[in-house]
């Protein structure tokens, strides 16, 4: 009867395997599988039919290529018996077990054996044993799961790098692979993109820049230049060019600023492949862990920008200079645009959403002419420039200037009190050693102590009180100067670009006059126009 078997050979090797070969351990090898399997298969004339191989493969799944094939063979006929090494080769799975061995390979009359474990579906009597295994095997790779999750996550606090493939901008350092090191052309584009970001480019618009000028997407360009087989699940065939959720991913990598960002999804179980997303509160974050593209103050300010709405204009594709920093003065709410209600339906200017949505009862219109805003907000922001000149009108703005001569007097302060805490210091030692001479009684040594520790305790309050001072005058002072920067950039500028306006300007409130009340970034900075 046994000459009339016609036998698929499995074979199957997964990760785990591979790291148990490298110590030493090559009995699981797909090349020594096979063999063991052609001499069983030949000792008990047993026709093999087809050999099925699967290389990197968990047991745990039945979604592996050539064992996906090999049921596929199996309904059409092609064999009625299959051999493994073992049951734990053809399955880890206690519901895969069940469902082939026990139902569907009886169902299509084929026997199933394992050679080294004894396992033979024709075996009645070792049903048990078989589930026993099974269960086992699970066991097995339940546990293996856990210690690979725990060691992972040991990993990523220590802020080593796991992925499998790198961010782009950098590739793995060749003497460390969970380490990134730059990638010099990848991190210029990168720092483009941010670049025209901070000017104002939507992300739609820098991607079709990026694409205009034959710049490659990040997955062409690793498989191209790079050389890495890296294939982007949502790349089609014919993507060539940069999308919207490209440029969004790179303006919201935190690995640009050296800070290695994972954990971000998990398995469900080690018995599903499915990634479930996991609650930022649950990332692991290690900042510094490699060279920064972006600095800190670049990425923070991106981050500031996506909250303002960057959404295009109808018709010419520019974006709204005002677009997230103009509201109603009455509701708070955002304005909305207006048109020509005649001829070219052009756009004129903006008015408030409730009062268009929900009517006048809601709120009046606060209607506003486009090119008289630009040109109030432009008068503004030179108007602000020019104050920042003189000193007098960085005080009335609220600043503090802090002068070279202020620094210098508190300077002598401190030194002067520093000079007075050693002195008494100093005196404070010599009434000891005088005591111990007796030169002076007890009674006058417990009398000067404590004199002098009053003074010094005095003379240390005084200190830390011009320290805290000089210290507050301090940031006053870098607030004045980075409120400098930024205008006297603008003080010749005499086009308003939207550039301009969100690095400026944190919001405008638009009055029912149609007048404008300017909120800037700074403290104790506004305006009305």
């Amino acid at each position: 009867m046994e000459e009339n078997y016609k036998a698929a050979l499995y074979l199957r090797l997964s990760k785990e395997d591979k790291d148990k070969l490298t110590k030493g351990d090559d009995s699981a090898s797909i090349q020594n599988q096979r063999l063991l399997l052609t001499d069983y298969a030949l000792q008990h004339d047993y026709q093999i039919a087809e050999v099925y191989s699967d290389d990197d493969e968990s047991g745990l799944f039945d979604t592996r290529p050539d064992f996906e094939r090999m049921l596929t063979d199996a309904k059409l006929g092609k064999f009625n018996i299959v051999i493994a090494k073992s049951q734990s080769r053809f399955s880890r799975n206690m519901e895969h077990v069940e469902k082939y061995l026990h139902r569907d390979f009886p169902r299509l009359g084929i026997r199933f054996i394992g050679v080294v474990d004894g396992a033979d579906t024709f075996n009645l009597g070792n049903k048990k044993s078989r589930q026993i295994n099974g269960l086992v095997n699970e066991w097995y790779c339940e546990d293996l799961s856990q210690n690979i999750r725990s060691a992972f996550r040991a990993k990523m606090k220590e802020g080593q790098y796991l992925g499998a493939s790198c961010p782009y901008g950098y590739v793995k350092d060749p003497k460390n692979h969970n380490h990134l090191v730059i990638d010099a052309y990848a991190a210029g584009v990168v720092k483009r993109i941010y670049r025209l970001y901070l000017k104002g480019y939507g992300k739609a618009k820098i991607g079709k820049v990026l694409t205009e000028e034959g710049i490659l997407i990040p997955s062409v360009y690793k498989r191209e230049i790079l050389g890495i087989n890296y294939y982007n699940p949502r790349e089609t065939g014919n993507t060539k060019g940069w999308s919207y959720q490209t440029i969004h991913g790179i303006l919201n990598n935190e690995v640009y600023i050296g800070t290695v960002v994972q954990n971000k999804s998990n398995k469900l179980s080690y018995k599903d492949k499915k990634q479930i997303k996991q609650p930022e509160e649950k990332w692991i974050r290690a900042a510094g862990m490699h060279e920064p593209i972006i600095t800190s103050d670049t990425f923070r300010k991106v981050q500031e920008r996506q909250k303002t709405r960057t959404k295009e204009v109808k018709g010419d594709g520019s974006a709204s200079v005002f677009n997230g920093v103009l509201v109603c003065a009455g509701c708070k709410h955002a304005m909305v645009r207006m048109y020509e209600r005649r001829g070219e339906h052009r756009f004129i200017g903006y008015c408030c959403r409730t009062y268009k949505t929900q009517g006048r009862s809601r709120c009046s219109r606060h209607a506003v002419d486009d090119g008289r805003l630009q040109e109030a907000v432009l008068h503004s922001i030179q108007a602000e420039a020019r104050k920042i000149l003189t000193p007098d009108d960085i005080r009335n703005l609220g600043m503090i200037p802090y002068a070279h001569g202020a620094k210098e007097h508190y300077m002598q302060q401190a030194a002067s009190l520093e000079k007075e805490i050693e002195r008494r210091e100093r005196y404070r030692k010599k009434t000891y050693q005088n005591y111990l001479d007796d030169v002076i009684s007890k009674e006058e040594y417990v009398s000067y102590t404590r004199e002098y520790e009053e003074e010094l305790r005095s003379l240390k309050d005084e200190l830390e009180r011009l320290n805290e001072r000089r210290n507050e005058e301090n940031r006053a002072a870098s607030e004045s100067d980075e409120w400098s920067e930024k205008f006297l950039d603008y003080l010749n500028v005499d086009k308003l670009t939207r550039e301009i306006v969100l690095e400026l300007i944190e919001r405008i409130e638009v009055n029912e006059d149609g007048s404008a009340h300017i909120f800037y970034k700074f403290k104790n900075l506004s305006a009305d126009k």
